[in-house]
């Protein structure tokens, strides 16, 4: 039987630790390499100190917005933001892996494109932005004259947050602003005016704060994405698989197609869940109401595969596998 798969990009809350648990369930057999993946897994993959004393977390945005409201109200231009986040608002943020690697000098052009820094550059600017926004709208709500935030905004800081602010209220609410600073020349804000201007100020400051958490994850997952796409690859190409099922005492070869991301045949059959850290393999299958658990490992460069799986039918056993052709983009 020939079944064709591909990769999936899977958001786990905790893989690592689910991982160990199927590690541990399905090695069980073989205590040595059961030892030698928990170990692999927990010095290379863990969550780190910090994380797990929940000390980083898109809390600290807020704590950022409010103790370096001076340093991000300047910022006009992406490079601008970008030596801001590597010097300072990277690591503040919990963000060092992504703020190293963006700061890091004399790289390959294999390296830039393997680390996916473009990607990550856009994602840093996006969060910049949010946090700049965020500031902006903040000091307009604790301003006695709302029109002097605008004064304090040059053309080019403008400019700048409109192009990559993802806040849809932004332009609503340096509209009010332009128009309370011609009011205020030729008679007295009302109170409805200024009820209005607040409520734009508000509405701004909670879409910027959406829109940096929303970075704040994309960035803080930067690491785990350029994981999974190593492993990805790695496992990109035709194997054949012998499965040995303990429960029917049977042999059965398979043979499979890993495709390419974006390179996927219509109604190819994939895993709902995969996952690669190191030169271990998760995947989880899921058909008809079945499911099936394969917890698998890299083995001779890459051209052997052997682990175990387990079922909801009862079925466990062996799996063997050689590759039989390389990735084909």
């Amino acid at each position: 039987m020939t079944r064709s798969l591909a990769p999936v990009h899977a958001q786990l809350p905790s893989p690592v630790a689910r991982l160990l648990g199927r590690i541990q369930d399905h090695f069980g057999h073989r205590p040595a390499v059961a030892r030698f993946l928990l170990i692999a897994m927990l010095s290379m993959f863990g969550p780190s100190p910090v994380m797990a004393d929940g000390n980083v977390s898109p809390s600290l945005l807020a704590d950022v917005v409010n103790q370096r409201a001076d340093q991000l109200a300047p910022i006009d231009s992406d490079q601008g933001a970008l030596t801001l986040f590597t010097t300072t608002i990277g690591p503040a943020l919990g963000l060092k892996d992504a703020s190293a690697a963006l700061g890091a000098k004399r790289l390959s052009s294999k390296m830039v494109k393997e680390l996916e820094l473009a990607e990550l550059s856009r994602s840093v600017h996006e969060l910049m932005a949010a946090l700049a926004t965020w500031q902006f709208a903040d000091s307009l709500r604790h301003d006695a004259e709302p029109s002097s935030a605008l004064l304090s905004l040059s053309p080019a800081r403008q400019d700048w947050l409109q192009a990559r602010s993802r806040t849809p209220s932004l332009s609503h609410l340096l509209g009010l602003v332009q128009e309370d600073q011609a009011l205020r020349t030729s008679q007295a804000t009302s109170p409805t005016r200024n009820t209005e201007f607040l409520s734009a100020a508000e509405r701004t400051r909670f879409e910027s704060s959406q829109s940096a958490i929303a970075a704040w994850w994309d960035l803080y997952g930067w690491k785990d994405r350029i994981r999974q796409a190593k492993g990805r690859a790695r496992l990109c190409g035709t194997w054949q698989w012998t499965i040995h099922n303990h429960q029917h005492h049977e042999d059965q070869k398979n043979t499979l197609v890993f495709h390419p991301d974006g390179q996927v045949p219509a109604n190819s059959p994939v895993p709902s869940e995969m996952i690669i850290l190191g030169d271990s393999i998760y995947l989880r299958w899921e058909h008809n109401g079945q499911i099936q658990e394969d917890s698998l490992l890299f083995m001779k460069d890459n051209t052997r595969i052997e682990g175990s799986f387990a079922n909801s039918l009862g079925g466990w056993g062996s799996i063997t596998g050689k590759r039989l052709a390389a990735c084909k983009p």
